[in-house]
């Protein structure tokens, strides 16, 4: 095993460098602090896996981290803008993020904390800090169908690029914004989409500019739309479904199918790691001011705080967690955070 650094080398070690984690990070170098940024994918991991075309619902300056402006070139920033701009905060802040290490355990109590990390090439590496942040995120953990054939290669539930899919028949399970931008890409890449919902109608939360480009391709039958059906089973070229009023199931033509029904935080790595969570709602046991856990000196930062109600948190809101848990940890004034607006994805 490979040692990291002596005990209390870190002021505060970050789970996560996303958006939220690496604001954490640069409020407390700020601060005065030393803090390490550990993440099992690359930097901002999940905005790098949206879709390549996707434009963010925000503006630039609702997603801006360290006081750093960010300079777009149209109305709202582009998944390339974005990732630029986060590459380059980090960079200006001399950041010490530790890519491609996946977090295994933490142990210790607040002052001198010892975190584990095995990267990719199985390697272990063992670090020391006072405290701990878990901004992981929810983007690596989808909703699943809970149907036969959901593990078949031909099943994503992501989607990125529809170039691939020109002239293949393709089907997009969901209604809200992952789906519908995804039905859309995917239909002005040339291929024949079917979008599947089981409710009667298009997610009420839809982008502004979304809903009526989906509503119109659907009028036009540019893309067909099963509304009230619900998919029964995935098999390698079809996919199976049942409407709500008939009992018959019909089988769709499916080159590949998108199941873009929603993501959700990794709730077993923070109960694993003793913080408690409500049985309901699976939102972490923290103090509202400063996000510090039920175990002292770890803390929870972004769309964990929001359980399964990961509408609630998102770039725009989380990005004031950092400075929330800094002033904490500090003792100075902090923000009391910002009023919430519609969030970019789901």
């Amino acid at each position: 095993m490979h040692t990291g650094e002596m005990p209390s080398a870190y002021d505060i070690i970050c789970i996560g460098a996303g958006p939220t984690g690496l604001a954490c990070a640069i409020e407390a170098r700020r601060a005065g602090l030393r803090p390490l940024v550990i993440d099992k994918g690359c930097l901002c991991n999940s905005l790098y896996h949206y879709p390549v075309n996707m434009m963010f619902f925000t503006t630039a300056e609702r997603m801006e981290i360290g006081d750093l402006p960010m300079t777009v070139a149209g109305s709202k920033p582009t998944r390339v803008e974005a990732l630029k701009y986060y590459r380059r905060a980090a960079e200006h802040y001399d950041l010490d993020a530790h890519l491609y290490e996946t977090f295994l355990n933490v142990s210790g109590k607040l002052g001198c904390f010892t975190v584990k990390t095995r990267d990719n090439f199985g390697v272990q590496y063992e670090y020391h800090a006072a405290r701990i942040i878990f901004a992981t995120g929810y983007y690596d953990f989808p909703n699943r169908l809970n149907v036969p054939g959901e593990d078949l290669p031909c099943v994503s539930h992501y989607f990125t690029d529809p170039h691939p899919y020109w002239r293949q028949d393709i089907v997009v399970i969901g209604a809200k914004n992952s789906a519908a931008e995804t039905a859309l890409d995917l239909f002005r890449g040339g291929a024949r989409v079917t979008l599947v919902h089981r409710e009667s109608d298009l997610g009420a939360s839809l982008k502004y500019w979304v809903r009526p480009d989906i509503e119109n391709r659907i009028a036009a039958g540019e893309i067909r739309a099963l509304f009230n059906t619900e998919v029964i089973r995935i098999e390698p070229g079809r996919v199976w479904v049942r409407q709500n009023a008939d009992t018959t199931e019909h089988a769709l033509p499916a080159a590949h199918v998108f199941a873009m029904t929603g993501y959700h935080p990794d709730f077993s790595l923070l109960e694993s790691v003793g913080i408690n969570l409500d049985c309901d709602t699976r939102k972490p046991e923290c103090n509202p001011a400063s996000h510090e856990s039920n175990i002292p000196g770890i803390y929870v930062a972004g769309v964990l705080l929001g359980g399964l109600h990961t509408g609630e948190i998102f770039i725009e809101n989380g990005r004031f967690h950092g400075k929330q848990i800094i002033s904490a940890i500090t003792g100075t004034p902090g923000p009391s955070g910002r009023e919430p607006v519609a969030p970019p994805g789901e």
